[in-house]
């Protein structure tokens, strides 16, 4: 039994090769959700940029975060978007809004039953998934919250 989420042979998540969100993976295998920050604004972003988008700075930051947010928005997605995802039934993505970092949102798993009830406004927590192997690596997902 697999202690992972979604199964075994889906895409292998690394860095982008100007290495711009390197420093979000890394703080991911250890545990830690980062997400950018204005080193001058002080205005948060998701996903990663070279530059502010408030300030046009260049001095971005990453800036570790709790790892607790809101669903804003969510789907059941039951059409396998990858080969290995054949046969694995419903999933469910959320788009989860973090309060602690400016609101800015994420997408990622939410993870439980995939029949379960989805509320909008729910509290979720980060749950950090690793993968162990040649290249290891390590995903966010979402727990609601108790």
């Amino acid at each position: 039994m697999s202690n992972t989420y979604l199964p075994e042979g889906m895409p292998i998540p690394v860095p982008m090769n100007d290495g711009l969100d390197k420093p979000y993976w890394d703080g991911l295998q250890g545990g830690k959700l980062l997400i950018q920050r204005c080193g001058d604004c002080g205005t948060w972003q998701w996903g990663p940029e070279w530059i502010c988008h408030e300030c046009n700075s260049f001095n971005m930051e990453w800036t570790e975060v709790e790892g607790e947010g809101t669903i804003y928005s969510w789907e059941r997605a039951w059409h396998p978007v990858h080969p290995a995802l054949n046969g694995h039934g419903a999933y469910i993505t959320v788009l989860v809004e973090l309060p602690n970092a400016g609101n800015v949102r994420m997408i990622g798993n939410l993870l439980g039953d995939p029949a379960q009830e989805v509320k909008i406004g729910a509290t979720v927590k980060s749950v950090f998934e690793k993968h162990d192997g040649d290249t290891p690596y390590t995903l966010v997902q979402w727990r609601v919250a108790d």
